[in-house]
């Protein structure tokens, strides 16, 4: 047990690739926040269309769907800080960009899709790379901690960034892009600076057979499969944050600055879930915990769409935020636990697709469904139907039900 103390107290407190790592994702993750409240409110302020903050969503999805395969097999071949590096310095030129089409005027709805078409190429790659670096960063008996570590680092920024991001759009949306490209390049520096110590097996070479292993994989392994499909319909049907420009303005009553913070608020919920995480990591029933957190998503999004008070609204996306951390940190952990790193790359490729096809067809369904019935309907049958999914999940998914410990498998 001591040993565990003394791993764990180096790789996450005072491991210098770790804290390099920590803070690169911090403000990649901080940028992207930021980011997402400038263009929401100001594609909003522009077309009035809530169906063009669900094409928003759908121009980050579509990079991811057609991408996934390489950026699997890019990850799993060549350097992955150099891989997150360059990504994260496209992805501040894209900002870039934005900054230059804000203060010139000429910025238009098709010129705000093309470059979120970029951004998300970037982000397709990044992602997919950064989640296969942690398990080459700290010893394996802590990963369940590292992990939820570093995925406090992402709620750390979806706290900071929509917050932060509000406010200085309220000033000046050019400064906010500015500030966002500055992020990414500094994101992009530390990364470079992360030395891995442990060197990564020899690769395969490219074939359609490496290309789709990944899905090969999770198809044969019922616990990961039901972990990453659970999550993804949950959130797919459940997700609120494109329509949050709507409720801030046309059913809260709120400005900019309020919109920072209705976005921020789940990640206030997820990271002091992530910081409980990381000191009491789930010992028992791993699997019945997840299903929980998955539930209690479900709820929570229905409170906030039938609320009418900004105070409401703000306590049910906090509890959104914490019921989604306990999903993720079980997921990931099980997911780097079960792959060998050879495979990781690819595994984790898929799962950034299902995450990114949740994440950002979610917010398209609920764009486009809230342009055909309205946006609180849109929420509430949203929440119901991620509710609705973990009853059936629960039948269809039993081994991931019956986890019981985060550990490595035997063998």
């Amino acid at each position: 047990m001591s040993e565990v103390a003394i791993d764990l107290n180096m790789a996450l407190r005072r491991h210098q690739p770790f804290a390099f790592y920590w803070l690169s994702r911090v403000l990649s993750t901080i940028s992207l926040q930021m980011q997402a409240v400038a263009v929401g409110w100001q594609m909003y302020a522009l077309t009035n269309n809530p169906l063009d903050l669900g094409l928003v969503g759908l121009c980050y999805f579509i990079p991811a769907f057609l991408l996934v395969l390489v950026a699997g097999h890019v990850a799993d071949r060549y350097d992955r800080r150099t891989i997150a590096r360059i990504c994260q310095f496209a992805s501040g030129a894209g900002i870039a960009i934005l900054a230059f089409g804000t203060y010139g005027g000429w910025l238009t709805r098709e010129a705000i899709l093309g470059i979120i078409l970029i951004i998300g190429s970037a982000r397709t790659f990044e992602a997919t790379t950064m989640q296969t670096l942690v398990p080459s960063l700290v010893p394996l008996p802590v990963l369940p901690r590292a992990q939820a570590a570093a995925s406090s680092a992402t709620q750390a920024a979806v706290i900071a960034g929509p917050a932060v991001g509000g406010l200085v759009y309220a000033i000046d949306p050019v400064l906010v892009y500015a500030l966002c490209c500055l992020l990414y390049f500094v994101a992009g520096t530390l990364i470079g600076l992360v030395r891995i110590q442990r060197v990564p097996p020899k690769r395969e070479p490219p074939s359609l057979e490496t290309l789709f292993a990944g899905f090969a994989f999770i198809r044969r392994n019922p616990i990961v499969l039901g972990a990453i499909t659970l999550d993804m319909f949950a959130v797919l049907l459940g997700g609120a944050t494109a329509l949050l420009p709507v409720f801030a303005r046309d059913v809260l009553g709120t400005d900019a600055w309020g919109l920072g913070f209705l976005r921020a608020a789940p990640g206030i919920g997820a990271l002091v879930t992530a910081a409980i995480l990381v000191r009491w990591p789930p010992s028992r029933h791993a699997g019945r915990i997840m299903f929980a957190g998955v539930a209690m998503f479900g709820v929570s999004v229905t409170v906030f769409a039938l609320s009418k008070s900004f105070a409401l609204s703000m306590a049910a996306l906090v509890v959104m935020g914490a019921s989604d951390m306990l999903s993720v940190v079980i997921r990931m952990t099980l997911i780097q636990l079960q792959t060998p790193d050879e495979m990781r790359g690819r595994v984790n490729a898929v799962n950034a697709l299902f995450v990114t096809a949740s994440n950002q067809l979610g917010e398209f369904r609920a764009g486009a469904v809230a342009a055909w019935i309205g946006a609180i309907p849109a929420v509430m049958i949203g929440g119901i139907g991620a509710v609705v999914v973990v009853a059936a999940g629960r039948t269809v998914f039993r081994q991931l039900y019956n986890v019981q410990s985060l550990s490595a498998p035997k063998g």
